[in-house]
């Protein structure tokens, strides 16, 4: 890269947008910190020295905007020019940036360009009041993607608890006068319970009924939302409005603060949440490139297994979901597979190819229900350039409809970028046309001709008229399906389907891939070494805010790979031993996930609280929405499930088989757990590290993952291990980590300077992970990593074999062992630990 590098970031090729210019910041490693009441900015100032300790080279905060009032993530936020109050506001975020960069660290900021909140009351967000009050004329109608035609003209509002005439009729709505923040003055409002909506000017004396009638808004049963939204909402969710922020005045209001806190060094990067959502991905980057000096930026991104990153986004990467799955695999024994899916089918009836007919199924679901509303849109659009085409008006709105449905169901990426009036790359083309191919084969084929239509239609080509293909409608239809495409994958796939395969739940993550089950550490190096020329300052994670089971939780349930048998002889025992507290109703995927969560939760020390785990059992019962759901909860048989739950958690038998399960594996954990750390801390990409893993965490979904740490206790263990070694689990995890962070900063160069590198290192030993980090070609740091631990404990160890270090004199960081470049015995290397990182040797050096 040149040192005057063109200062538009359209104008710069392919990978080369991959790394911020020259002189940009770029972090090393970054720690991530979820803010809230109980973690705010002042709050997070008091632990920069100990993240400084730690090695860590940037904060990584969640979402600093101000949110709807009482938020516990922060990603519902309602306004854009103010950080949050409840984490200290402006000066408490440029006091934490003052003590960061005295340290010398920096900050990253996690952002929402998608959506806002419709908050409860709704002048909590203005812009949202502005459009209740005023609809269409409302000076921020054009934030929000309405429909305005559809529901006579207002904006529905979803929030009844049953429908109006039961409302009206029993006086739940009244009228008011308040003074409503942020309006000047006092005004006429419509209470609903705690709901708050302004009044249309000149409807205040109206009878109730009619005022009702005559407002922007249509106040409705919340049952409604799912097949007459008219508002373009993040999934499912209807307390999260979409915004439009390929409009560059909604991009400015909303992005000014932000912007300008990097501008101003108060900030050196950002994450961008959800961008698959966007109107235009690669158009908010450029924009955002431009308005940040072309600041380090990542994207929440998931891919499938062979689909890239778009090489001519303006970004970094993704936030490390690839990656996280990928390295996972890597230490899951490809040979469990079988055992594990016999005894999936003997408790759910389930067959190990049968996850693609499952995913099929939940999408269908979605496509069909939750989402009918986006469906029906889509369609509704489609029919409307067919009527109006002559050479199209055959096509009826149900056979489109039909087609859309299968589109959507087939396919398979959050999104294939199209744009209106751009190329088409010639992957996403190819992946397109694979979708439409699946599609087809589910169509009777008399909808053929349609397919084929709606195909060269969301391709955005000429179809039908000739030079009919950028009408404002057909570029909307093209945008709304990729927008569509990604909400149905998140609930069809992520929200539904991982809840309900049940092989190797572990697998079961955001931005996982369980129909792979393992990987080869050859294919991990491929993987990397393409990453390191594509994407060398992407983010790489383990654990996030949003991963289903925090890190630690997989690492054990991966062992279940390497002792298949002996898991499914001990499930066997353990229902024998329940049977009379097992509920008739009881479904086999629940049963199967429950007893594989007390093998990921389960530790030394015995159970995770019984309530922490029957709290995520109801979430992952009605997330499956097999046998109860969010909207249909069946309270009779949770109270079932979870009376057993509670009982076999209790039984006696069940904790001796479980205190023997901890100990018979204890070894394979520690080797994942070790292993899977440091390969990621060193792997191509800047690591982060969720806060409070850096010692054994064991967590499961949202917001079991949002408990509070105690940093105080991790400062201190911390100290510890400065001065004596390692005396459990926890402290050789914090070792690993702490060290691992350490080399990254010292040897920065080999990990995310210009020529940094990656070379994986022979050895004899499939059961050895080994890579070099070099610069300019030259091995700067090691990593060895033992993996299936207890397949090799089954293989007598590791007798003779070696792995070939670079030349020199190199130093285990971890442990102080010095050993000589070529080959180097694994049993001697990895005598006291799984795990070593070498460093040159001071001699060396």
């Amino acid at each position: 890269m040149s040192d005057q590098p063109p200062t538009r970031a359209e104008d710069r090729p392919g990978p080369s947008r991959r790394r911020p210019p020259r002189g940009r910041p770029v972090p090393v490693s970054t720690y991530r910190l979820q803010l809230g009441a109980e973690l705010t900015l002042d709050d997070a100032v008091d632990l920069v020295p100990y993240l400084d300790r730690l090695g860590v080279t940037h904060l990584y905060l969640s979402p600093v905007l101000t949110p709807s009032p009482g938020s516990t993530h922060g990603y519902d936020v309602v306004d854009h020019d103010e950080i949050s109050p409840v984490l200290g506001g402006r000066q408490a975020l440029d006091r934490l940036s003052a003590a960061a960069r005295g340290a010398g660290l920096g900050l990253v900021v996690d952002i929402v360009p998608n959506h806002v909140a419709v908050p409860t009351p709704a002048w909590h967000n203005r812009a949202l009041w502005s459009v209740l009050a005023h609809g269409p004329g409302s000076p921020y109608a054009a934030w929000f993607d309405v429909d305005w035609s559809a529901g006579d003209g207002a904006l529905l509002m979803p929030v009844l608890g049953r429908r109006i005439g039961a409302v009206l009729a029993a006086e739940e709505l009244t009228l008011d006068r308040m003074s409503v923040p942020g309006t000047g003055g006092e005004q006429q409002v419509l209470r609903y319970y705690d709901h708050v909506f302004p009044v249309r000017e000149g409807t205040e004396h109206l009878p109730l009924a009619e005022l009702v009638e005559r407002q922007h808004y249509r106040l409705a049963y919340w049952r409604v939302a799912d097949e007459e939204l008219n508002y373009r909402r993040f999934f499912d969710v209807g307390t999260l409005a979409a915004i439009r922020v390929e409009d560059p005045g909604v991009f400015d209001a909303t992005h000014d603060l932000v912007a300008g806190l990097v501008r101003d060094g108060v900030v050196d990067g950002l994450r961008i949440d959800h961008p698959d959502g966007l109107a235009d991905p690669q158009g908010y980057l450029d924009r955002l490139a431009r308005a940040t000096d072309e600041a380090w930026v990542v994207v929440e991104k998931i891919l499938a297994p062979s689909e890239d990153l778009p090489e001519d986004w303006a970004t970094a990467g993704t936030t490390g979901y690839d990656a996280a799955w990928r390295v996972q695999a890597t230490f899951v024994d490809p040979g469990g597979s079988g055992e594990l899916g016999a005894l999936m089918h003997r408790l759910t009836g389930d067959t190990v190819d049968a996850l693609p007919s499952l995913v099929e199924e939940a999408k269908r679901e979605i496509v069909t229900g939750p989402l009918y509303a986006e469906v029906h849109r889509l369609t509704d659009l489609a029919a409307e350039i067919c009527r109006d085409d002559v050479r199209l008006r055959d096509h009826t709105w149900r056979s489109l409809h039909e087609c859309l449905v299968e589109l959507l169901v087939a396919a398979d990426r959050y999104r294939y970028y199209v744009q209106p009036g751009a190329v088409v790359h010639p992957d996403s083309h190819a992946a397109f046309v694979e979708c439409v191919d699946r599609a087809r084969g589910r169509l009777d084929t008399e909808r053929h001709e349609t397919l084929d239509l709606l195909a060269e239609m969301l391709l955005g080509r000429e179809i039908g008229s000739a030079g009919r293909t950028r009408e404002a409608r057909r570029d909307e239809l093209v945008v709304r399906f990729q927008q569509t495409c990604g909400a149905v994958m998140a609930k069809g796939v992520e929200d539904t389907t991982f809840y309900r395969w049940t092989h190797l739940v572990g697998l079961c993550e955001v931005g996982g891939a369980p129909e792979r089950f393992a990987i080869s550490p050859e294919e991990l190096h491929a993987w990397a070494a393409r990453t390191q020329d594509h994407a060398p300052v992407a983010m790489t994670t383990l654990s996030t805010h949003d991963t289903k089971r925090s890190e630690d939780v997989r690492a054990r349930l991966g062992v279940l790979s390497e002792l298949p048998v002996e898991w499914a002889e001990l499930v066997t025992s353990l229902r024998q031993v329940t049977a009379e507290d097992r509920p008739h109703v009881l479904d086999g995927r629940t049963e199967n996930l429950w007893w594989q969560t007390l093998a990921g939760t389960w530790g030394p020390d015995g159970p995770l609280d019984v309530e922490r785990l029957c709290s995520y059992l109801v979430k992952a019962m009605r997330e499956a929405k097999s046998r109860t759901a969010w909207t249909a909860v069946d309270e009779a048989y949770e109270d079932a499930v979870l009376t057993w739950a509670r009982r076999t958690h209790d039984r006696p038998e069940v904790r001796q088989a479980f205190d023997g399960w901890v100990r018979r594996t204890g070894p394979g954990v520690r080797a994942a757990t070790l292993g899977t750390k440091l390969v990621q801390l060193c792997f191509p990409g800047i690591p982060d590290v969720y806060q409070g893993t850096e010692v054994t965490a064991v967590a499961l979904v949202d917001p079991d993952n949002r408990r509070p740490v105690d940093h105080a206790a991790l400062s201190d263990r911390l100290h510890r291990l400065e001065r004596e070694a390692p005396r459990d689990l926890d402290d050789e995890k914090l070792l690993v980590t702490s060290r691992a962070l350490a080399v990254r900063r010292a040897e920065a160069d080999a990990f995310v300077g210009p020529t940094a590198g990656y070379q994986p290192l022979p050895s004899s030993s499939g059961n050895a992970l080994a890579f070099a980090r070099t610069a300019d070609d030259e091995p700067r740091a090691v990593v060895v990593a033992t993996r299936l631990a207890l397949a090799l404990e089954r293989l007598g160890g590791w007798g003779e074999h070696v792995v070939t270090l670079p030349p020199g004199r190199w130093q285990d960081a971890l442990t102080g062992q010095v050993v000589e470049g070529g080959g180097a015995r694994l049993a001697d290397l990895l005598s006291s630990s799984p795990v070593a990182l070498l460093v040159r040797a001071e001699a060396d050096a």
